[in-house]
């Protein structure tokens, strides 16, 4: 009788799919089959059960269910009545069921008190000790289905044995090594011929059919590679790209591989990366590659979307509804597309500015023709130049962030560019000169540091790929110098060349009217002198009772003594301290002055 429920349960949970099996929103099925296993730690008996949630692709096919720490284990335990011993200890705030987290090993014997992977150790330890058990790792990586019905694919390099009759036998052989690569035929037109088989099934028969040396006929292999053939490699190729004799020489890999950087969009973090990692270490196990990891570092950059949408609701009635109040299910009013002259920012919202109370939805969405937000970059370039879209682009954020797009941050950066250009150039003048302000003088201290200080923040934040701080730090310092006068021209070649990774037409131009005749290409980087980092003075906060009062200005080695002298004397903070009490005074040289009064 046992029996027959086991086969029965196997027969209904054969015809379900491995997602329908595992669905964590379906209640858990399973039959007991009636025999137990004994644990070889404590002797004690296990009942084994069939369950359709437990795939054949997974490790050996059986697990051992530990209802305490799984989520599908604790269903299945409460769905049959099956006792639920908990094995690893939760924190005293858990509320929840099966505990996955980290903890010491409860009721578990000698392994109590041990982290989760300390306990592994020691239960594997004592398993190979008594001969009853090893460690194995279980690799996640299912088969690969690595064929394609279409004619643009790699072929294999691969035949099939024929029998007398011309049917395949099930034999294959790989192709010679002197034949390789395997081409695709030449001059083959193929057309849809409504059958399942490949479109290299109508090849000619001088590509599609040969006779081996000991006379057996062979046909070749008529699926064709997926693009993952030509894309998990292409890196190692680009290192050796004209070798004939191998995909990449020893040599060539030790000067250039591991990549050091790969930069790649958040769609291929998954697929490409694990079957490029899978090809390299496969080459790497066979020996044909020295470097064990294919990328030194990578980076996933964020996506642009199309510029935000406004948009406001109105009730049957015609009155403004705040985007709070609206379920997008059940609303019955009209939306209402609005300008950013109809709106104004309050907080991390939109409003609109005639009613400031109605907070309006701001949405931006992936730029799509049917959607109509798509830029062209062509219109950007031809209205604004192509370094202010490369300026903008890096300016929006974070590089791993996804980020809108703002036309009105487009005319920002453009307008910088222009500062940028009138610090250096004359812009009054009929023609393209120097700015008269532009002298061979001697910059002062205070120019000197925020030159350098520009020069090492823009070069850090260049090796971390954080762009946009960068920008910042070129604007500042257009801020600090674009009214200065004289401008001495000592800086503003640095700064020329900071400026060129960012806006490189622009940059060549003021390299040029600066007097140098070679590009800027071929100059080396400028370099930080950290000796001129170093400040005489220093801004501190002044606080009475916690409270910002005032800042003073101080020598960067002066004593407590004289920094609460000069706190004191300041005009402002003086006015806060007046009538008052000082009970105490907290002095931190060269960050904070803090009295409490009362």
């Amino acid at each position: 009788l046992q029996r027959e429920a086991v086969t029965t349960y196997q027969s209904q949970a054969a015809a379900k799919s491995d997602l329908d099996r595992t669905d964590l929103a379906k209640e858990k099925t399973g039959v007991f089959t009636g025999s137990y296993a004994v644990n070889p730690i404590n002797d004690q008996k296990i009942p084994i059960w069939v369950a359709d949630y437990v795939l054949i692709s997974y490790g050996t096919g059986a697990i051992m269910a530990v209802p305490g720490q799984d989520e599908r284990d604790w269903e299945f335990a409460e769905v049959f009545d099956l006792p639920i011993i908990r094995t690893v200890e939760p924190p005293e705030d858990f509320t929840g069921q099966a505990y996955t987290g980290d903890g010491p090993a409860i009721n578990s014997g000698f392994l109590d008190g041990l982290e989760i992977d300390g306990a592994k150790d020691r239960i594997i330890e004592h398993l190979r000790g008594t001969g009853q058990g090893n460690s194995a790792v279980n690799f996640k990586l299912r088969d690969w289905l690595f064929s394609r019905q279409h004619f643009w694919g790699e072929p294999f390099p691969v035949w099939h044995e024929l029998d007398e009759e011309g049917n395949l036998t099930g034999l294959m052989r790989a192709e010679s090594e002197e034949n390789l690569p395997a081409k695709l035929p030449e001059n083959f037109e193929f057309k849809p011929h409504g059958r399942p088989d490949p479109p290299l099934e109508e090849a000619p028969d001088e590509w599609l059919y040969r006779t081996d040396e000991d006379g057996t006929r062979l046909k070749r292999e008529t699926n064709s590679m997926p693009q993952w053939a030509g894309s998990c490699w292409y890196y190692l190729r680009f290192a050796d790209p004209k070798n004939t004799d191998r995909f990449i020489d020893a040599e060539a890999e030790t000067n250039w591989l591991p990549v050091d950087l790969y930069i790649g969009g958040a769609e291929h973090a998954v697929l490409h990366l694990l079957y490029s990692r899978f090809w390299h270490k496969v080459l790497f196990d066979r020996g044909y590659l020295r470097t064990p990891e294919p990328f030194t570092r990578l980076v996933n950059q964020g996506m642009i979307l199309g510029e935000a949408e406004l948009t406001g609701f109105q009730d049957e009635s015609g009155e403004w509804v705040s985007a709070r109040e609206v379920d997008s299910e059940t609303f019955s009013g009209e939306k209402v597309s609005l300008t950013a002259d109809d709106v104004q920012k309050q907080g991390e919202e939109f409003v609109l500015t005639e009613h400031p109370e109605i907070v309006i939805d701001s949405r931006a969405y992936k730029m799509s023709k049917s959607r109509g937000n798509v830029i062209n970059p062509d219109d950007i370039v031809a209205e604004y130049g192509a370094d202010s879209l490369r300026l903008y682009e890096m300016f929006m954020g974070p590089l791993e962030a996804t980020k809108p797009w703002s036309m009105s941050g487009v005319e920002g950066v453009s307008r910088f560019l222009g500062r940028v250009w009138r610090m250096i150039s004359d812009d009054r003048a009929d023609e393209v000169t120097l700015n008269p302000a532009i002298a061979d003088a001697e910059p002062d201290e205070e120019q000197l540091r925020m030159l350098h200080r520009t020069i090492k923040a823009v070069t850090e934040d260049i090796e971390k790929l954080s762009f946009n701080t960068a920008i910042s730090r070129l604007m500042e310092f257009t801020n600090a110098l674009g009214q200065a006068d004289p401008r001495p021209r000592s800086l503003m070649g640095p700064f020329v060349l900071l400026l060129s990774p960012f806006a490189p037409h622009l940059a060549e131009e003021l390299w040029n009217l600066l007097g140098h005749d070679e590009s800027l290409a071929y100059e080396p980087w400028p370099e930080c002198d950290e000796s001129l980092l170093v400040t005489s003075t220093v801004e501190i906060p002044v606080q009475v009772n916690g409270k910002l009062r005032g800042k003073i200005v101080v020598a960067t080695d002066a004593d407590q003594e004289t920094i609460q002298e000069a706190a004191a004397a300041d005009e402002t903070v003086a006015r806060f301290l007046q009538d008052k009490t000082v009970v105490k005074t907290v002095v931190v040289p060269g960050r904070l002055v803090n009295f409490v009064v009362k």
